[in-house]
């Protein structure tokens, strides 16, 4: 079971979020706009927040943004607008997805647990290793362990699906990774958004790396693979 925060304006839309998720065994609390929210997540402790982006008071974005300052807590992002800049926008906040309205509760709840059970993996590993595993190459740093990445001896700041994605490319340099299992791997095998996610987080991982980026190739019609 794990402790959600559902925030939204529209109270017809929490009714049936939140009647999903008890169903699937979660405890629900519920915010009626970003304000709210970050009240809730200075008292509380979340596994996972799901977030409307426009919202009276204080819209989804700037919610997001505060949260962050204290708290890596996943978010899932839901909206209206489909731009690849609204995307872009979230994923540089460091949320975990983002879902465009129209969209059944059905498919919120499987991401929901695909996201929870790769948290409580990742979370899990971490702990269980007492030695860093540091990837060095050039002026390009990774410490896997501590989840930090160095440019030229400056601490980079990535969102957390970038740091993922990145050391799942590591994991398997200079091999050849079909996106599919990047998309099975990275996001979960439930996984069933579009592949344009896959393309948003490598070029903000790109943006990240800096003159790095190089060592990520794309493979046209295939995936990526990552000269080590």
């Amino acid at each position: 079971m794990a402790k959600l925060l559902l925030c939204d304006d529209e109270a017809a839309l929490r009714a049936v979020l939140k009647r999903y998720a008890i169903f699937e065994k979660h405890d629900v609390v519920e915010a009626a706009n970003g304000m709210e929210a970050i009240s809730l997540c200075q008292k509380e402790f979340f596994d996972i927040i799901i977030m409307d982006v426009m919202m009276p008071v204080l819209d989804g974005f700037s919610a997001v943004k505060e949260i962050r300052k204290t708290s890596q807590t996943p978010v899932i992002m839901l909206s209206a607008r489909g731009e690849e800049y609204d995307k872009i926008l979230g994923f540089e906040m460091g949320i975990d997805d983002y879902v465009v309205k129209p969209f059944s509760s059905k498919e919120i709840m499987l991401r929901v647990n695909a996201i929870l059970r790769r948290t409580s993996i990742s979370t899990t590993t971490v702990l269980e290793d007492r030695n860093h595993i540091i990837y060095e190459k050039e002026g390009l740093r990774v410490d896997i362990t501590a989840y930090k990445v160095f440019i030229d001896d400056n601490l980079a700041e990535m969102a957390p699906k970038e740091y993922d994605l990145l050391f799942f490319l590591i994991h398997n340099k200079n091999i050849a990774v079909p996106r599919e299992r990047i998309l099975s791997k990275v996001w979960g095998y439930d996984y069933f958004g579009d592949d344009r996610t896959l393309d948003t987080h490598m070029k903000l991982l790109r943006k990240s790396l800096g003159p790095y980026a190089r060592f990520i190739t794309t493979l046209r019609g295939f995936g990526y693979r990552f000269d080590g």
